[in-house]
């Protein structure tokens, strides 16, 4: 897939200095620009490459004037961190514009799907499914009955999705996830045995969700574990039955969920994170990786440690943690004065 220097500049409302028919069809950094490559210039730390790059365009602010010799072509913009940024996106909306149902694939009953479908190869979507406009599912994937899937999603290839799950607009899900797996429910007997117990419930997505790879979200056992709008879950993060994550929460990877937590909106949880179950975290909290939550945390609250307390507490904690060697040769020395 090539571009025009002229295209580009169209996208991103610029203007060509140089050769408007310079194609490039790939991109790179700046310090590593080749030719048929797209870069772009916005930290002035990386100005000298300009000058010595091979790359065939690069994008950069309108304030930019070269004070050497330069063989690439540019394209002047007002910014072009974000203009790059924009192509970013452009160019991956051109390479995931597919459609049509390939081969093998399973349809069953009742199935239900807009306009631009695509369904690659060795896909199954099970009975009484609905799909929205322009859905993207990739080859490999599983899709239970009565699933509800809306407009402008992409499963990419191997994601598993449960019956009854429900998934709303512009959600994203990548390989390897797993949506709607039973939640871990298990009666204990006085014989040491475990007897299951059903798990009936759903998982609700709601808009604007991303799924990282290999991440499980389990099926209520009753009622539904729901995802709010906006959330980002990273790869490799458990969220267990009955979990609800509130509206615009980012989750780092390795982080588990224990069932029944409720966790706020705009939260933000770094990576190998454990969350004890049935507790509710507020708003607008911040809890540092590697930490472990047992209790509920109130609005706002940044937190780091297992068990995790206020953030500069523990700051001020683990200077003296380090420093634990020190004091005790201290208080040994006063002991032996003593």
């Amino acid at each position: 897939m090539k571009f025009t220097a002229e295209q580009i500049a169209g996208i991103l409302d610029g203007e060509v200095v140089g050769n408007p028919n310079a194609e490039v069809y790939k991109l790179s950094k700046i310090e590593e620009g080749s030719i048929g490559s797209l870069t772009f210039l916005s930290n002035p730390k990386y100005q000298n490459y300009i000058y010595s790059t091979e790359a065939t365009i690069t994008i950069v602010n309108k304030s930019f004037e070269p004070e050497q010799p330069i063989i690439t072509t540019l394209i002047k913009v007002e910014d072009a961190y974000q203009s790059f940024s924009k192509l970013l996106e452009y160019y991956n909306q051109v390479k995931l514009m597919k459609s049509g149902i390939e081969q093998p694939s399973v349809i069953s009953e009742n199935v239900t799907y807009g306009d631009d479908l695509y369904l690659g190869s060795f896909c199954y979507v099970g009975k009484n499914v609905k799909i929205g406009n322009n859905v993207k599912i990739y080859p490999n994937t599983y899709i239970g009955d009565n699933v509800i899937i809306g407009n402008n999603c992409i499963f990419f290839a191997g994601v598993r999705i449960y019956s009854e799950t429900e998934i709303g607009n512009n959600c994203v899900i990548h390989s390897g996830a797993i949506v709607g797996s039973d939640g871990f429910g298990f009666a204990p007997h006085d014989d040491g045995t475990y007897s299951k117990i059903p798990q009936i419930g759903n998982v609700i997505l709601e808009d604007d969700v991303e799924i990282g790879s290999c991440t499980t979200i389990d099926r209520a056992t009753m009622g539904s574990t729901i995802i709010r709008k906006g959330v980002k879950l990273d790869n490799q993060i458990q969220i267990a039955h009955n979990v609800e994550i509130g509206e615009n929460t980012v989750i780092a990877a390795q982080t588990g969920v224990a069932g029944s937590t409720k966790i706020g909106k705009n939260c933000m949880i770094g990576g190998q994170v454990g969350v004890a179950g049935h507790i509710t975290i507020g708003d607008n909290v911040r809890i540092q990786a590697q930490s472990g939550i047992g209790k509920s945390l109130k609005d706002g609250e940044i937190v780091q440690g297992s068990p995790a307390f206020n953030y500069g507490e523990f700051s001020k904690s683990y200077v003296h943690f380090r420093n634990l060697p020190k004091i005790v040769s201290e208080l040994d020395a006063l002991k032996k004065k003593i």
